[in-house]
């Protein structure tokens, strides 16, 4: 029998002098207490993400003292990271700290028990909490006595103690010389504490020697006590762990690995099952830590330690107890199977699914770097070679080229090639139509007006607008594309600030935009931000109903885009200050596994489509692949090297997007699809930015400068195709709208659009309009009328009263799109907003809102927050509170008795806070009427209590 006594930091020290080495400069910010001060407890904790831990590896560990104590609490900052530490109760808190090593404290008297935390925001729920407990009695660590297991009389060398592998059998290289008998040990970095008991503990490798691998195998042994405890630390990994086996049926009944810290920690396991049964332990080390990603490092926690593994009558209470709840584990790397492959060993390479193939289509020299592309209404690619990135070159020095691409006699190859201009600068997206080619070429957005009967341009470039941000070069305005409405839609990401606005205009004459998808008008020329929100997207694509749908990165992928929406960000503020929430993404899964976070999930996620990074955005419209596909969006897994495949459904207001099978594996690390388009006989192109680097760096020299691809995807049914739309009758564009294949739909309209109005076209296109009994093909006829100028106010308005929520709700869409309507127009809708039984009609309404007056808004909005059939609606509630909220400055007494008749539970909470922030006496007296008011009301109005409450409290 063995007295266990752990050596546990966290053991206070009664009235000792402790001094935490804190740097000089932190502790004068933090301002904490002299070193000669004395405590009764002194507890000093790591911080990270993952929690705060003690010296001997407890995490979030529960913090002790009598009351009275003069407690202190030192965290010293793990990673490069803000915390600080805070108590609930006593409403205290430290000093933040940002930088690795520096350190902080809190010091108090216990009085009661209290909740530690970080309060950075987010920071607490990631895991970032513990308990301080105040106990009578003396504070100790002692727990009962542990006894060896026993074969033939004799004690097992469970703890080594005998120097070598003795009862041990071990496979591969692992294990070979296995034990260590000094802190720091020889195998991990110094600065790591391993805190074993007794001469030896066991390591698979330590930090050094990771990359070996192998199994350690106990002999059996009979189970004569009900529980167990041993020693364990290392890899947070699927295959670094420890399991007890049963010999008879080789069960394993407990598994537990480290939590990627070097401190051993007690596990206790439940043996009462097991009495009197035979047992074996089995060590497992089968990572190698080795990363196939050239800027990946290596995973030195791939491996496991362990110590003293015993046999207790009772179950052993640890204060530094390692509980599987507690550990986040990673699963292995996916398999790379591939990398550096020629083209067309990449294209073999892939493995999409049956009745598909894969053509290479194009190869480097003939595009090196393809960043964005384009098909014109010949079914031609219009592909951006980016030499450029990823540092904008100097003026007049651009290297990036616009290539023409056609494959004339359908074999899936692009055999004809064209240079249609060259020393272009940092491109990052393409359109053509509407007489020429549109370019974003951060800080401007292009045009160059096009010969299109030569392929060459027919004037220099133009620059339509400026003040786009360059601070993350992969972040600029890309993947350009025509709405349903003839505008051109593009996405920015989040980390780059841009100021958009015409040459030479001032600030008041721009638009601020750092997240989101914006559009342009082609002839009225304006720029506006259509929904702000999320974090990098780098794709946007239009469903069967017009509903444009984008992906973006490290945040969850999938959002519906929906007009002055507001979405979740990555990073940084609404522009809009009153904004409060924001909504989420519609998918109902993410595409990484494991609980660190997207990052975490890198190259460990193909099971769940292969992490984080998504570029490209295509909603399968053609008409040839197997119906299946049709109206689901399709995504290059960029650290995955997949195509991943969402299905979208409508519900409520908006969508749902659920998680399909990926579409297909290209099977090689060095696969970079940035975009894929449907053509006219419905096979797919796509671009591969072909690099053994997936991630943007402002190094130039990180990223290859000689490869790229182009490759072609069809189904059996495709049919190829040549045509050139740009050759047909207005006729034959009208009956384009009504093509099952949207290609012919989308380029049609675009022609007839730059055509303009035609009469014969607007007659022929209303007939559809009124008589189709498709609601898509309605919406088509709907939305040429609309870019060819064929519907007046009053066309639309009647609309209104249409069979089809989706007529009625674009009908409000283009009616707002000059942002007023006539009194009578407004009429119709505040009646719509009361009567239709359409949630969508009804999203769409409050987005039509937001775009005109807000004094002209009261009475949609007064009848809208009263539908509780949409309090629980994905989008509706805060859409409501988006438009809702300018009527406070307006009236604010109004306002709050909009907010009061909401079902909106955080309306009036919102409009209280509000209001509020207008902070003019004027408002102040209409909180203190709205208090005086609500406090007279009678008990039963809860509801109102609660924001009055709220209302008091500000």
């Amino acid at each position: 029998m063995k007295m266990i006594r752990l050596t546990h930091i966290l053991v206070p020290l009664a009235l000792a002098l402790v001094t935490v080495p804190v740097p000089k400069s932190v502790a004068q910010q933090a301002k904490t207490t002299q070193t000669t001060e004395k405590f009764d407890r002194d507890y000093a904790l790591e911080a990270t993400m993952l929690g705060f831990f003690a010296k001997d590896g407890a995490r979030n560990p529960t913090l002790k003292a009598n009351k009275g104590d003069r407690v202190r609490i030192t965290i010293t900052n793990g990673e490069l990271m803000t915390h600080d530490i805070a108590l609930e109760k006593l409403g205290i808190k430290s000093k933040v700290i940002i930088e690795k090593g520096t350190s902080t404290s809190i010091t108090f008297k216990a009085e009661q028990s209290d909740t530690y935390f970080c309060s950075v925001p987010g920071h607490r729920a990631a895991g970032m909490v513990g308990s301080f407990e105040v106990v009578e009695g003396v504070i100790s660590d002692e727990t009962v006595a542990g006894q060896l297991p026993v074969k033939d009389g004799q004690p097992l060398n469970l703890g080594f103690e005998t120097g070598d592998l003795k009862n041990w059998t071990a496979t591969g290289d692992a294990f070979t010389s296995a034990l260590y008998s000094s802190d720091p040990s020889p195998v991990h970095e110094k600065e790591m504490h391993i805190g074993y008991e007794g001469k030896y503990f066991l390591s698979s490798g330590g930090t050094l020697n990771y990359k070996q691998t192998g199994t350690l195998t106990s002999v059996p042994f009979t189970v004569t006590q009900p529980f167990a405890a041993f020693r364990v630390s290392g890899g947070a990994l699927q295959d670094t762990r420890v399991e007890l086996v049963t010999t008879a049926d080789n069960k394993v009944i407990y598994h537990i690995t480290g939590q990627g810290r070097a401190t051993l920690q007690p596990a206790v396991v439940d043996l009462q099952p097991y009495l009197n049964k035979e047992i074996f332990i089995r060590i497992v080390d089968n990572e190698t830590g080795i990363s196939q990603i050239p800027y990946i490092p290596n995973d030195k926690w791939a491996h496991i330690n362990f110590d003293d593994f015993r046999l207790y009558p009772s179950r052993p209470d640890f204060p530094n107890e390692l509980k599987q709840k507690d550990i986040i584990i990673l699963p292995p790397l996916d398999p790379v199977l591939n990398a550096g492959l020629s083209g067309q060993d990449a294209a073999k390479a892939m493995t999409p699914p049956p009745g598909f193939k894969i053509t290479l289509a194009a190869a480097e020299p003939d595009v090196i770097r393809p960043i964005s592309f384009t098909v014109d209404s010949r079914g031609r690619l219009w592909v951006v070679e980016g030499h450029t990135y990823p540092v904008r070159a100097p003026e007049g020095q651009g290297k990036d080229k616009i290539l023409i691409f056609e494959d004339t006699n359908g074999d899936g190859t692009l055999d004809k090639r064209k240079v249609f201009a060259e020393g272009l600068n940092l491109i990052s997206g393409i359109e053509v139509g509407m007489g020429g080619v549109w370019l974003g070429s951060a800080p401007n957005l292009l045009f160059i007006p096009a010969d299109f009967k030569n392929d060459k341009p027919a004037g220099p470039p133009q620059i339509l607008l400026d003040g786009w941000g360059l601070e993350d070069t992969h972040e600029v305005l890309n993947n350009l594309r025509w709405g349903p409405d003839g505008w051109l839609y593009g996405t920015h990401g989040v980390f780059t600030h841009s100021n958009v606005g015409k040459p030479g205009a001032p600030d008041s004459e721009r638009t601020k935009i750092n997240a989101g998808v914006w559009r342009y008008h082609p002839t009225a020329h304006k720029f506006e931000v259509f929904a702000e929100g999320s974090s990098n997207p780098w794709g946007i694509d239009f469903n069967d109903y017009g509903h444009p749908f984008i992906t973006v990165c490290v945040i969850p992928h999938m959002y519906h885009v929906i007009q002055g929406a507001r979405y979740q960000r990555q990073a940084g503020k609404h522009f809009n200050p009153y904004t409060y929430d924001d909504i989420k993404t519609i998918a109902d899964h993410v595409h990484w596994v494991g609980e660190r976070g997207p990052h975490a999930g890198n190259f460990r996620s193909a099971s769940a489509g292969g992490g984080h990074a998504h570029a490209g955005a295509m909603i399968y419209l053609g008409n040839s692949w197997p119906k299946e596909y049709r109206n689901d969006i399709f995504m290059n897994n960029i650290n995955g090297a997949r195509l991943n495949t969402d299905h979208l459904t409508r519900s409520g207001s908006g969508y749902e997007a659920t998680h399909k099978n990926d579409f297909m594996a290209m099977n090689d690390s060095w696969s970079q699809w940035l975009n894929f388009k449907y053509d006219a006989s419905g096979s797919v192109w796509a671009i591969d930015w072909y690099d053994k680097n997936q991630c943007h760096s402002p190094n130039p020299d990180v990223h290859n400068k000689t490869m790229g691809r182009i490759f072609k995807i069809t189904h059996d049914n495709d049919k190829w195709v040549q045509v050139d739309l740009s050759k047909a009758s207005d006729m034959e564009l009208v009956n384009h709208q009504l093509n099952p294949n949207e290609w012919y739909v989308r380029q049609a309209r675009t022609i007839l659009q730059e055509r303009g109005p035609n009469k014969k076209v607007h007659k022929a296109l209303k007939e559809i309009l009124a008589k189709n009994p498709d609601e898509t093909r309605k919406l088509r006829a709907l939305w040429a009328l609309h870019v060819t100028q064929g519907l007046t106010e009053k066309e639309l308005a009647d609309l209104l009263s249409d069979d089809s929520e989706y007529i009625r709700s674009w009908s409000v869409q283009l009616l707002t799109e000059n942002k007023a309507v006539s009194p009578e127009t407004l009429k119709k809708m505040v009646d719509l907003a009361q009567k239709d039984n359409s949630k969508l009609v009804r999203l769409y309404l409050t987005s039509g809102m937001l775009r005109l007056d807000p004094a002209q808004r009261w009475d949609v909005l007064d009848a809208l927050v009263q539908k509780a059939e949409d309090k629980d609606d994905h989008n509706l509630p805060l859409m409501e509170w988006y438009a809702a909220e300018p009527l406070a400055p307006i009236d604010a007494k109004r306002a709050l008795q909009l907010a009061e008749k909401s079902k909106f539970p955080k309306m009036l909470p919102y409009m209280i806070q509000r209001v509020e922030a207008i902070g003019t006496e004027d408002a102040k007296k209409v909180l203190k009427d709205y208090n005086n008011k609500v406090g007279k009301a009678d008990n039963q109005h809860e509801h109102h209590g609660h924001a009055s409450g709220t209302a008091m409290n500000h």
